[in-house]
């Protein structure tokens, strides 16, 4: 709850920096504009077709999310395999799920191909080459290279983060400054002269409750490590980093979407900071844990603060006011931070998390590695060679976007966009890069009626999904399970995966060109 609430009061100067400012696309918001237009269209019959469109792709996104391994178990959610040649891995997986196609879709050709050739630079070149010095031998190459990626390559993916987060807080740096300079200059201001698009909650009413949130988070630092002192610093770090690391949230869900945020990899990266220094001042005791509540304070703002510049983007197309829609976010987090005990409980009983015993388990690999990164850090066992090489590789990557730049091209080359790549599995990345290039042929030969369509069926893919993942689980919370119908053999289930995504690729794509 504190961390939202601090989420939403970083996100009402980073409003005008990103949305006035920059411009940022924000693929979330406009998309919900769009709905949220469309169920007001003068046309009553333009509405109830655009209505008709998202109802029967929720309706789709669902159906395809009851027949995996978490509702029938018919079909495959997932297909990958890997090969070894001389003991150096290869690998290559997709995910089948329609949300994700949907997400590409979202973002576009630019970020799919980028977050697409980040998963590539893992994949293709990070987890051969290791498996080939390491000398990793498996007589499953697929689980030997999914080994690989989580325990080592995945790191590559933070360190080109941290870089990544440093520019882009450094990018952000003017429009930040000249957005506060705004705040300020609006309190001294009669509020009917101050255009709609500048009303967000009075800047001295977000300093102060940031000053007063900082009082319980400071007490509950100080049940980890009992010293005043660490807790005010501790508390002072989460909020200079939590400040930060909305800001590149907030930049990230511009450019590529919430659903592609790298909330785990800024959090990790709070986590690390944090470890380092609590290890240089305080030692050893009781740092992993106090790390980790540093960095969940951080990763609660860091997710609101992205989340809600949807929220704001979707506002300012349709014409909101800033202030009331800050107010409602507030609410929202709070209603949100009484009601997710119990439905993590839900998801826990239903599901699992990371409880290797059950099949149907939530894997929580962030968390795994959240908590990996904590101890490494004191126990002395961090994989800092790997964590460089990202870093390395994510300074590389800032200079072919400035040469992008500098030649005036359109394709430009966000280092943190293929961070994400890097960090996520190429399950998630390979699906995405398909939308968006599904995204980029439709829109060159649709009419603007095409591409809301498009838009349309891609929200109704995810919503209908993500609700069917729900309903899946409360009859299992209640340890009523639904029926199994396995195939006899793997490849079949795979196969009738691969047919129902084909025919919803099909139908997204003719829809979005008419």
């Amino acid at each position: 709850m504190m961390g939202g609430i601090l989420g939403v009061l970083f996100t009402v100067p980073l409003r005008r920096a990103l949305i006035l400012k920059a411009k940022l696309k924000f693929p979330e918001g406009v998309a919900t504009a769009k709905v949220l237009e469309t169920g007001h269209e003068s046309d009553p019959d333009k509405s109830a077709n655009s209505l008709k469109i998202i109802g029967i792709s929720a309706l789709i996104g669902g159906i395809a999310k009851l027949g995996t391994k978490f509702g029938f178990n018919i079909w495959s959610e997932a297909i990958g395999g890997a090969t070894t040649i001389k003991n150096t891995v290869f690998g290559m997986g997709s995910s089948l799920s329609p949300s994700l196609i949907s997400v590409g879709y979202i973002v576009g050709r630019n970020i799919g191909i980028l977050a697409f050739s980040g998963g590539l630079i893992s994949w293709a070149i990070g987890i051969p080459i290791y498996s080939y010095l390491e000398n990793v031998y498996n007589e499953d190459a697929w689980e030997a290279a999914n080994n690989i990626w989580s325990k080592k390559i995945r790191y590559l993916g933070v360190g080109a983060m941290v870089v990544g987060g440093i520019w882009s807080i450094i990018q952000l740096a003017k429009p930040l400054i000249e957005s506060m300079k705004l705040s300020l200059k609006t309190l001294n201001r009669d509020s009917d002269s101050v255009p709609l698009e500048e009303r967000d909650l009075p800047i001295n009413y977000v300093f102060i409750g940031i000053l007063v949130l900082l009082v319980p988070i400071c007490l509950t630092y100080f049940n980890v490590i009992p010293s005043w002192g660490a807790a005010v610093i501790l508390s002072l770090t989460m909020c200079i980093f939590g400040f930060l690391f909305s800001a590149v949230a907030a930049y990230m869900a511009g450019v590529v979407g919430s659903s592609n945020n790298p909330i785990s990899g800024v959090t990790i990266a709070t986590i690390l900071f944090t470890s380092l220094l609590i290890f240089t001042l305080f030692g050893k005791e009781s740092g992993a844990a106090a790390a980790i509540l540093v960095g969940a304070v951080v990763c609660c703002a860091a997710a609101i603060g992205g989340d809600n510049l949807q929220d704001l983007k979707t506002g300012n197309i349709v014409g909101a006011t800033p202030w009331k829609q800050q107010i409602m976010q507030v609410i929202g987090v709070i209603s949100a931070a009484l009601s997710l005990g119990f439905i993590l409980m839900v998801l826990d009983g239903a599901y699992g998390i990371a409880d290797v015993t059950r099949e149907t388990s939530l894997d929580a690999p962030q968390a795994t590695l959240m908590a990996s990164v904590a101890e490494g850090v004191f126990e002395g066992n961090l994989e800092w060679t790997i964590i460089c090489i990202g870093a390395i590789i994510g300074l590389l990557i800032i200079l072919v976007d400035q040469y992008q730049l500098k030649r005036g091209s359109d394709f430009r080359v966000p280092i943190l966009a293929v961070a994400i790549g890097m960090y996520l599995p190429i399950e998630l990345t390979f699906p995405i890069f398909i939308g968006g290039m599904i995204n980029h042929y439709a829109n060159k030969i649709s009419s603007q009626k095409g591409k809301n369509n498009g838009l349309l069926i891609a929200a109704g893919l995810i919503t209908g999904e993500a609700l069917m993942a729900i309903f899946i689980a409360i009859p299992l919370f209640f340890e009523k399970a639904l029926p199994k119908y396995p195939l006899p053999d793997e490849m079949y289930a795979n196969i009738i995966g691969v047919i129902i995504l084909v025919c919803i690729i099909i139908g997204l794509y003719r829809t979005a060109k008419e």
